[in-house]
Parts: structure tokens; sequence; C-alpha cells
């Protein structure tokens, strides 16, 4: 299984993964403003449009304030949520580690911006009929033997890309020579049970703007998939509903324009 390791430690913030993402996927400008307004961060958030974003995050350390960049993308899980609970299969974990997704089995019903531990899926708005937008990992550059084209166009080699398992034997490395400039966490290895994006850094995560409290095992999987299977009877009881209330109305209309026909 392909992975990513990211080290916000070599992240410069110079945002060429961005830009990167958006030439490769013919993702299209937003007009944004700077988050927070005091920040150098655009766009605030991922979205429709904006599938990787590089965090300006401002760190303390003694007296001195510090930018340390952090990368958001979908973390392309192991056991993903999205995938257990999409009841018409338009999401797919691949065997190469990419989670993707295929606009023309969607129904629109959202489960999984719900199900999904890091909020990653988003919706176009833009659009009569809203499709779900996020990292494909570069599924059709993996497949064809290419890095992804954030990892391709790191000018740092912030980006790692390569076999899941010598990833974290990367990391694991990097971390024991340097136990100074690493906190001991691979952030991805067990969150949700684990991911094929994998983090790295100086300080804790939840300074980075990622969850940590997240289980480390994918039972979120295990929920989802008990509630999906009510999905059916759910669907039953309102066609019942919906199809009782046409009746009645139909009937009511029926009765009205028998009184009408009388009247006359």
């Amino acid at each position: 299984m392909k992975g990513m390791l990211i080290d916000s430690t070599k992240c410069i913030g110079c945002r060429g993964c961005q830009i990167a993402c958006k030439q490769w996927n013919n993702l299209p400008a937003e007009k944004t403003e700077f988050f927070g307004g005091d920040g150098y961060q655009n766009p605030g958030r991922l979205s429709s449009k904006t599938w990787t974003l590089i965090k300006f995050n401002e760190i303390k350390k003694d007296t001195n304030v510090e930018w340390i960049f952090s990368k958001q993308q979908c973390f392309h899980c192991i056991e993903p949520s999205c995938v257990a609970v999409c009841p018409v299969c338009a999401l797919l974990k691949t065997k190469s580690g990419a989670v993707i997704y295929d606009p023309k089995k969607c129904i629109g019903c959202r489960y999984c911006q719900l199900a999904c531990p890091f909020d990653i899926p988003c919706f176009d708005w833009d659009k009569p009929a809203p499709e779900i937008k996020k990292c494909n990992f570069c599924f059709d550059r993996i497949e064809n033997g290419k890095k992804p084209a954030c990892a391709k166009a790191c000018p740092a080699d912030a980006i790692t890309f390569g076999e899941r398992d010598d990833l974290i034997r990367e990391a694991e490395i990097r971390i024991a020579d340097n136990p100074n400039k690493y906190i001991n966490h691979i952030y991805g290895r067990f969150e949700a049970g684990g991911s094929s994006i994998l983090h790295i850094a100086g300080v804790s995560f939840d300074k980075l703007g990622f969850r940590s409290d997240l289980p480390q095992s994918p039972a979120v999987v295990n929920k989802s998939e008990f509630a999906m299977k009510a999905i059916p009877y759910i669907m039953t009881g309102l066609g019942i509903l919906l199809g009782g209330c046409s009746w009645i109305i139909n009937r009511r209309n029926q009765n009205e324009a028998s009184k009408t026909e009388k009247q006359t």
C-alpha cells in the first residue's frame, strides 16, 4: 500500500503543493481572504476547489512565536468510514491506498461527510447536483508509476512518497536520530485505524490543527456499518409513508371533484 510521509519540520510554507494539486486536477482558483484577517493562510479551509492546504500555525516557543506549517488533505484511511457508509458505493478504497470517488454513482446523501473522522469531504455547492470533492491521492498518477503532484512539486523534500511500511520505518529513524527535533509520534499510523498519509512534527499535533481524540481503531466504521443496516428499513418505511400520503391526497381530490360534479 502506498503512502506519503509529511515532515512539518521541513515544510517552508511555499504552498507549491497547493498549486501543483490545482494544476493537475484542473481546480479553479477561488476568491479568498487571509484566514483570521491577520495571518497568511489562504484560503482558510479545504473546499471543493482546494483539496490540499498548507495551514500556517503560529506556535509560541519561549518568548518567540514561530510559524510551523502543516499540510491538510484527505488521509486516505486504511479502513475508510466514508467508504463504509456510502449506500451506493460511490467511494472506493483502492489497493494502492487511494480513496477515490465516482460522481456518477453519488446520490448526494452526504453520509461520507458525517462519517469522516477528519472532516475532509467537501460538497461543490456551485452545481445544481453537488458532488463530493476531495484529494484523490493523484490516483491516475500512481497507477502510471508517478508520484502524486504535491510530492513531485515540493522543493524542500517535506513530502516523501512510497510504500507505507517503508515510510513508517523512515519516520521512526528520523525520530530516533533527532529526539530534540521531533516528538515521538507518527500521526496517521494508528489514528482511526491508520491512514496512508503520515505526519511527523516537532510539536504536538493538536497545535497543528489535527484531532488528538481519535481512537486507534476504526471503531467509527463498525458504528457506521451498524447504522447503515437500518437504511433499507428506513427507506422502505419512508416509501410506504409517502405512498400513503399520496393516496390520501388523491382520494381527497377525487371526492372534491365528485362533489363539484353533483353540484353542477
